[in-house]
């Protein structure tokens, strides 16, 4: 019986022996050593921020216009006799060349007949002037003291002929008006949009032969907000003048894969402001712009789009950081001298492609972020790595 017994402990004893061995050896054992981990900083690209006079710079886009822009017509009518090369689509003319020429053969018979008038008017009025001369003698001889009324020395017929001579004399000039208007012509160079008659064709007056426009100078209208049209400190109903010659504009637009630039005035603003966009427009003016006004040889053509940058006329004092400092348009970081960051509301003046000019939130010296930061914390540490600030 006990031989079964101890049969049965032995195994159970050995079990717990081992237990025991291993608790002692685990108690025994050293406690490892703890390493508290070091927080890691992210690492910002900061820039400084730096006060300095600047000429704010708006911009904006339009299309170019002609300054002038008609339907030409005649004045008189007629049949073409002849239509110069040049009035062709997209080709240019000259001041007074003479673009189509109207079949003048009836109004130099008028020219003929009116001056035929004219002549025999002339012969009347001195009919009558000899006339009178010779009735005023007379009544002088038999009354040498006494005045003679109009009637009696043909006054009426005098001043009658005299009237019908200018009258004869203005069908002239009208006759040589309608003549010289058989060559049509403009007073200014210009270029050729569409051309709607040809040779042989009878037109009236007020036909439309085709339509052209000015090259002299081309417009280009600009919307504005409030905040822009006080940038470039100008009032609504501007109107450009010798002691204001209003704010000079650079103009661009991809021609051919290439930019190209050419240079304007803003000339006038409107008076009033668009109920539909709440916008104000201002006109830039650009003069010549297929000859000298030109972009290496590139005019400025009538329906471009550009894009139109603009400059005040003065200089205000203003804080400048990269462009790239900006976030969510009114929002910079900025790190403070204990290296925490700080998000700032900042009133913006300007933004270009390089840089924004704010008012109002950062100060001259302070570093503000340019780099990518994926979950910013007011107060949040940061360390800092200081990059110049590009101008």
């Amino acid at each position: 019986m006990k031989k079964k017994i101890l049969n049965v402990m032995a195994p159970v004893l050995v079990i717990a022996a081992s237990f025991g061995a291993v608790q002692w050896m685990s108690a025994a054992k050293p406690e490892p050593e703890k390493k508290e981990e070091e927080q890691r900083l992210i690492s910002l690209v900061t820039s400084e921020a730096r006060a300095e006079p600047v000429q704010l710079r708006v911009t904006t886009q339009g299309e170019v216009r002609a300054h002038t822009e008609i339907d030409l017509t005649p004045q008189v009518s007629g049949r073409i006799t002849a239509i110069a090369d040049r009035f062709a689509e997209g080709a240019g003319f000259e001041a007074g060349e003479t673009l189509i020429q109207i079949d003048d053969a009836d109004y130099q018979l008028e020219v003929a007949q009116a001056k035929a008038r004219v002549a025999q008017a002339e012969v009347l009025l001195l009919q009558a002037q000899a006339a009178a001369a010779i009735k005023r003698q007379q009544w002088l001889n038999l009354n040498p003291n006494k005045e003679p009324t109009p009637l009696q020395v043909n006054k009426p017929q005098v001043l009658e002929a005299e009237a019908n001579l200018r009258a004869a004399k203005a069908a002239l000039t009208d006759a040589k008006m309608d003549l010289a208007r058989t060559k049509i012509h403009l007073p200014y160079r210009g270029r050729v949009v569409s051309r709607e008659v040809g040779v042989g064709q009878y037109v009236t007056a007020g036909t439309s032969l085709g339509r052209v426009f000015a090259t002299d100078r081309v417009e280009i209208r600009l919307p504005l907000t409030d905040n822009q049209l006080q940038e470039l400190g100008l009032p609504l109903g501007f109107v450009a003048g010798d002691n204001n010659p209003g704010p000079e504009v650079k103009l661009s637009a991809l021609v051919g894969n290439h930019e190209q630039q050419w240079s304007g005035r803003i000339v006038r603003t409107q008076a009033t402001i668009d109920q539909q966009t709440r916008l104000i427009y201002a006109v830039a003016e650009v003069a010549d712009p297929y000859g000298k006004g030109a972009s290496d040889g590139v005019p400025l053509a009538v329906g471009l789009f550009v894009n139109a940058e603009a400059a005040s006329t003065a200089e205000r004092n203003a804080v400048v950081v990269p462009r790239e400092a900006l976030r969510s348009a009114d929002k910079v970081y900025v790190v403070d001298a204990d290296n925490r960051l700080n998000i700032r509301t900042v009133e913006v003046l300007s933004t270009s492609e390089n840089r924004v000019v704010i008012a109002a939130g950062v100060a001259d010296g302070e570093r503000v972020v340019t780099s990518t930061i994926a979950n910013p914390v007011e107060g949040m540490e940061v360390q800092p790595i200081t990059q110049l600030a590009r101008r």
